[in-house]
């Protein structure tokens, strides 16, 4: 339920946004979708190219490197800007576009421009497509209402307004089809588009369904005064009503409140304001100047970069907690000992407490984290973690159990009667008469003997293929 809002929208000069789309890769494809995206243009991100420093952000917006690479801690930069295209660490492929397009709806027509494209492949099989979007001379009410709609892939619900992109004199029913027919043509051969194991949870996008996750700056003009509405509107994205008017989704003042001051940042506050939603997260600021210019710099930098981590962070702790109900312990202990293993890497390797060396980017982190729940999502994977190295200490000692009762009954027998009992008979060539004329306890030796040589090579066949199948996994994982 919605209320108009009865005041007018602050005076917006010109919006950014970052529709962050992640999925999940078929196994073993990454190697060609690298080689279709450098097919198609992509270039691989690297700090070290000074190129790349203006190229992806539109008109003479510029990222510094060197100031992306010194924000972060030394062990999160390894992972999130690697030298070499190395599989367990953010492998980044952009192309600038500068494709210009129209959104239209029954309430909206608004321009825009798509200056690049991003995507990531990630460990674990996942990945996020980013379009990188600026637009300019619309109120605010429209660019919110433009996130809003831009940011369904698929219209599946009563609430999903009909928005269609217009490009080229082509219309296009819904942005999905836009987006892997005009901007990612044939993308979806590597996305693994199906269910997992049969479930309903889906993976594409794997927690979110069918929209994409909104960054935006919305940039005001000087002098904006900023209330607590335009905030919950800017991080809700409550843009207009069927009617065309402004309109916000609750009538609480209180509420609203409450919700700028749990869900925000205020350092610089009355000329910037932060606020994180789980599924928006979104700046809000009429500073000039260089003020103005570093805003910009922040959510293109370092403020994307750490809400690509902690996205990554979600879905792979959703995915880990999702497998865990799937695996079935009785039945597949080879997938209990990948799970087991993915955990660990993922604890060891991608986990981080801290991110960002400066106070103010590590709070905002934190709040991140806070905001999608990473934390709670992480002590319960630790848990299960936990839950399985109980389960195959049990299963371990059992079999052991097991295999020293068995041992232990070929030694008593075998110590009894002695392994060399029936031993000559069964030299070449095999003296089958006397074998036949054997009586009860030699018919007994002979089949301990048998039997014995029988599951000492079963037992060695097993150890190996165990062996070779650990060592294959862990070298998926390096």
């Amino acid at each position: 339920m919605t209320t108009v809002l009865n005041k007018e929208d602050p005076p917006l000069d010109s919006s950014y946004f970052h529709f962050i789309f992640p999925f999940s890769m078929k196994e073993d494809c990454a190697g060609e979708a690298i080689n279709y995206l450098k097919h198609k243009g992509y270039e691989f991100f690297s700090l070290t190219s000074k190129t790349q420093e203006k190229a992806y952000y539109g008109g003479n917006n510029k990222i510094s490197h060197k100031e992306l690479e010194h924000y972060f801690l030394p062990f999160t930069s390894d992972v999130l800007f690697p030298q070499k295209e190395h599989r367990l660490t953010f492998r980044r492929y952009s192309k600038a576009t500068g494709v210009t397009a129209e959104l239209h709806s029954d309430l909206i027509k608004v321009p825009f421009t798509i200056n690049s494209i991003d995507v990531f492949l990630l460990p674990f099989e996942l990945g996020f497509i980013t379009l990188r979007i600026s637009m300019k001379d619309v109120s605010y009410s429209e660019a919110i209402e433009f996130a809003a709609r831009f940011r369904v892939l698929e219209n599946r619900t009563r609430d999903d307004r009909e928005a269609v992109v217009e490009f080229e004199n082509k219309s296009y029913q819904q942005v999905e089809t836009f987006l892997f027919n005009v901007l990612l043509p044939d993308f979806t051969r590597y996305l693994d588009v199906g269910q997992v194991n049969g479930s309903h949870f889906e993976s594409l996008p794997f927690f979110i369904d069918e929209r994409m996750y909104v960054q935006v700056l919305f940039q005001f003009e000087k002098g904006a005064k900023l209330h607590e509405s335009d905030l919950f509107r800017g991080s809700q994205l409550d843009g207009l009503n069927d009617e065309g008017q402004p309109e916000i989704s609750s009538s609480n003042k209180d509420f609203i409140h409450n919700y700028c001051i749990e869900n925000g940042y205020h350092r610089w506050a009355p000329d910037t304001y932060y606020l994180i939603d789980e599924h928006v997260f979104s700046c809000m600021t009429n500073a000039t100047g260089v003020e103005r210019e570093n805003k910009r710099d922040q959510m293109y930098g370092e403020f994307y970069y750490g809400l690509l981590l902690n996205l990554f962070h979600k879905i792979v702790l959703l995915r880990l907690s999702n497998r865990y109900s799937q695996v079935h312990l009785e039945k597949d202990n080879e997938e209990t000992e990948k799970l087991i293993g993915e955990i660990t890497l993922f604890s060891a390797r991608f986990f981080f407490l801290e991110l960002a060396a400066q106070s103010q980017g590590r709070n905002i982190f934190i709040k991140l984290k806070e905001v999608l729940q990473n934390q709670e999502l992480y002590d319960d994977v630790k848990q299960t973690l936990s839950t399985l190295y109980q389960y195959q200490d049990q299963k371990s000692a059992k079999r052991n159990n097991y295999l020293i009762s068995i041992l232990t009954i070929y030694t008593v027998i075998t110590g009894i009667y002695g392994m060399n009992m029936v031993i000559e008979e069964l030299k070449r060539p095999i003296k089958w008469s006397k074998i036949s004329s054997f009586g009860f306890f030699e018919y007994l030796a002979l089949f301990v003997t048998i039997t014995g040589i029988a599951a000492s090579l079963l037992l060695g066949i097993s150890f190996l293929k165990k062996w070779i199948r650990e060592m294959r996994n862990r070298n998926s994982m390096e």
